[in-house]
């Protein structure tokens, strides 16, 4: 499994939010290369970046911070917020990200989002399937669509995607373990899926949990910055897996 480390930018600022909440930010570093050197000096090889400012304003924003860490490290980074027109992804690629991560925009502009996939392939196009109570969340989480969760991953998988970010929103931020029974539901009801899980890792037990149940990579973000999972327990890992 992968061990994907997030780090979520606002003001070009490493932040965290609380359930999606911009109210709830907090800044845990000024300077988000500092971050990314320190994770890849501890043997990690993926990031997920997400662009909060460019998720409320739905264009990409901090392409330039994506840009510095592709140019200044060798991770390979996913990056999702705010990506709505064939530009912005455009902009994405060429700033160095490896991967993106299409949300709203799977909802609400299907044919721009199935349009990227056939042009750019599964293996760089990721479904950001987020949900709340089993319903798939959209535009930063501020709204609810009325998609049901694992429909909507089939509906897509049949199109041709492999890589699902799934995001229990009421998880995220809180510290509190990830949605084990809903992951082990969608592994269970959408096969030969590689799916990310996201949300509420609070301790590293929990990470062989989710590589039990079959997750392809896991994105953990508060429970590093708060010091609840260490760089070095992540190193380990990695280096036994």
């Amino acid at each position: 499994m992968r061990i994907i480390p997030a780090i979520d930018i606002i003001d070009g600022k490493c932040v965290r939010l609380s359930k999606g909440d911009y109210s709830t930010k907090k800044i845990y570093n000024e300077n988000p290369l500092e971050i990314a050197k320190e994770f890849e000096s501890h043997g990690i090889k993926h990031l997920h970046l997400v662009d909060l400012d460019g998720a409320k304003s739905h264009q990409i924003i901090n392409h330039k911070v994506l840009e510095q860490i592709a140019v200044k490290t060798k991770l390979k980074i996913d990056f999702g917020g705010g990506l709505k027109r064939d530009e912005d992804l455009k902009i994405a690629f060429e700033s160095g990200a490896n991967q993106v991560t299409g949300g709203s925009i799977a909802v609400k502009d299907k044919e721009t989002f199935l349009n990227w996939l056939e042009r750019y392939g599964p293996d760089k196009i990721i479904l950001g399937a987020d949900a709340m109570n089993e319903k798939v969340a959209v535009s930063g989480w501020l709204e609810e669509s009325k998609e049901n969760l694992v429909p909507f991953i089939q509906s897509y998988q049949k199109r041709g995607i492999t890589y699902v970010i799934c995001t229990d929103i009421s998880k995220d931020g809180m510290l509190e373990g990830p949605s084990f029974e809903l992951y082990q539901k969608i592994l269970e009801e959408v096969p030969d899926l590689k799916l990310i899980a996201s949300g509420g890792i609070s301790t590293f037990d929990e990470l062989p949990k989710l590589a039990e149940l079959g997750c392809e990579g896991t994105i953990i973000g508060k429970a590093i910055y708060e010091n609840r999972i260490s760089l070095k327990q992540l190193e380990t890992f990695i280096l036994s897996s």
